[in-house]
């Protein structure tokens, strides 16, 4: 089933793209919809077997494929990749959706989304450190040129920006990688038998140098970070929802997965500096944020500060900050993506996103009401109000990295903070006050371009209200990461 996952989308991809030219550009999208919602129906079908209950891996699957280089196609399913494999389902069945009907080229965009969400999927699910590295680059690609074909005026800028980060991030990932198999004197790439070695602190120290840093520009990190709000302005809108709701979770991932589980000594020695730089990540991107007069811009320096959190969590390595790092991984995917949708409909029907120059646009009668309604309860999500899934999310992190980093867990909250500042901010100049002549007729808003984001704000309050309908799914997986299968397994046969 979790070939399916990977495989699917490519097969939609090809036949996307395969399917004649003249044909009506409708057909395109119906069939990458189709697509999308056999991937994400194979997604529910796993909910109903996955074991919440199991330490081990789920729905495993080997093949062996290039013996001579150590490479073997090892895929599984755990606490951490299940939700972001649903996340990733989700967010491109709604991606496809949003987009606008007369887009250009649709045969080569909806193949290359299609790409995009199998490359991602792959990565999710690998369990050899090359194949994670083979789809953590295949991934690279579509993105690329999702930006540079239908990005905004400085597209190719943006596009190249992102494409040279993005392959100096590969490059240190596989070098760590490398660097641990010569040193355990491994044969194999598997993820379980290097897990199991155990080389010196000083050696796991210098591997997580390259495979933080190539991870921080991925999530990103300060001060790895320019690439994002160019990226980000010039995508177009369902682009935006893939890259801050899917894509930046890779780094995240790497971290939990491969930092912590695989380097626990070294990590453990670094951890404090860590816990500091998401301290400054989160008070960096929320001073951006407050200075910024576009928007997206906006919502792409909160991601910075958002996306911080999972480091600190994963910097304190307790059960509790483990967990809630995973739940924040879905909780910034959610809202970022209700929050580039909303911003996207403002943008389509003013044809600005300038905060100076927008203004009243919650007017009931010749406004975007409902728009605005919905983007108050995004950006209440995004600054921690409770009953949503922000602030379950950042308040177990919050209470999990305390006890270990008091001194950046405060610095973070401040941050929280400046969250409900630059936000309010932008909501009260766009939103509120008098709609000025220019914006007084604006095109009405269909019921189908609001679905989305209703979906995504409901789901922001079901995860809100019961986080423990998530929070199930990956219980175990941080036990396994801090303590491994093995002891975990013992422990619970001693008790």
């Amino acid at each position: 089933m979790l070939s399916l996952l990977i495989w699917i989308p490519v097969l939609g991809g090809l036949v996307v793209g395969f399917l004649p030219k003249n044909k009506n550009p409708n057909l395109f999208r119906s069939v990458a919809l189709v697509f999308a919602t056999i991937t994400l129906i194979i997604n529910l079908l796993i909910a109903l077997k996955f074991d919440t209950n199991t330490f081990s891996l789920q729905f495993t699957e080997h093949y062996q494929w290039l013996s001579w280089l150590g490479l073997s196609y090892d895929l599984g399913l755990d606490g951490l990749s299940f939700p972001l494999i649903c996340l990733n389902s989700f967010l491109t069945l709604t991606a496809i959706y949003i987009t606008p009907k007369d887009l250009s080229r649709p045969k080569l965009y909806y193949s290359l989304v299609l790409l995009l969400s199998a490359g991602v999927m792959g990565a999710f699910l690998a369990q050899d450190l090359l194949l994670f590295f083979l789809f953590y680059e295949v991934e690279v690609a579509p993105l690329y040129f999702l930006i540079a074909i239908w990005g905004g005026a400085r597209k190719g800028y943006a596009a190249m920006k992102f494409l040279l980060y993005t392959v100096l991030s590969g490059f240190l990932v596989l070098v760590s990688f490398l660097g641990l198999v010569w040193l355990s004197g491994e044969s194999t790439f598997a993820f379980e038998p290097l897990k199991s070695h155990s080389i010196p602190v000083a050696s796991q120290v210098l591997l997580l140098i390259p495979l933080l840093i190539g991870l921080f520009i991925k999530i990103p990190i300060f001060p790895f970070h320019t690439w994002l709000p160019d990226a980000h302005v010039e995508a177009s809108t369902p682009v935006s929802v893939l890259l801050a709701g899917v894509l930046l979770k890779l780094g995240t991932y790497g971290l939990l997965r491969f930092g912590v589980g695989l380097f626990r000594d070294g990590w453990v020695v670094i951890a404090p500096y860590l816990a500091f730089l998401a301290a400054i990540s989160a008070l960096y991107g929320a001073s951006c944020a407050i200075a910024q007069k576009d928007m997206k811009k906006v919502v792409a320096y909160s991601s910075i500060a958002h996306m911080a959190y999972i480091l600190l969590g994963a910097a304190a390595t307790t059960r509790l900050s483990l967990e809630a790092s995973i739940l924040q991984m879905v909780s910034h995917g959610l809202i970022s993506a209700m929050l580039f949708i909303l911003v996207g409909i403002v943008y389509k029907k003013t044809g600005s996103r300038d905060v100076n120059y927008l203004s009243g646009l919650l007017n009931p009668e010749r406004g975007l009401p409902v728009t605005g309604s919905l983007m108050i309860l995004g950006v209440m999500a995004s600054a921690g109000i409770p009953g949503m899934v922000g602030f379950i999310a950042e308040f177990l992190v919050f209470r999990g990295s305390f006890p270990i980093f008091p001194i950046p867990t405060l610095l973070c909250l401040v941050g929280t903070g400046l969250t409900a500042v630059y936000f309010l901010l932008m909501v009260n100049r766009v939103f509120f006050g008098r709609l000025t002549t220019e914006l007084a007729s604006l095109p009405r808003v269909m019921w189908s371009e609001r679905i989305p984001a209703i979906a995504l704000a409901a789901l922001i309050i079901i995860f809100g209200l019961q986080p423990n309908w998530m929070l199930r799914w990956c219980k175990t997986e941080a036990s396994v990461i801090l303590y491994g299968n093995q002891i975990v397994i013992e422990q619970q046969i001693n008790s």
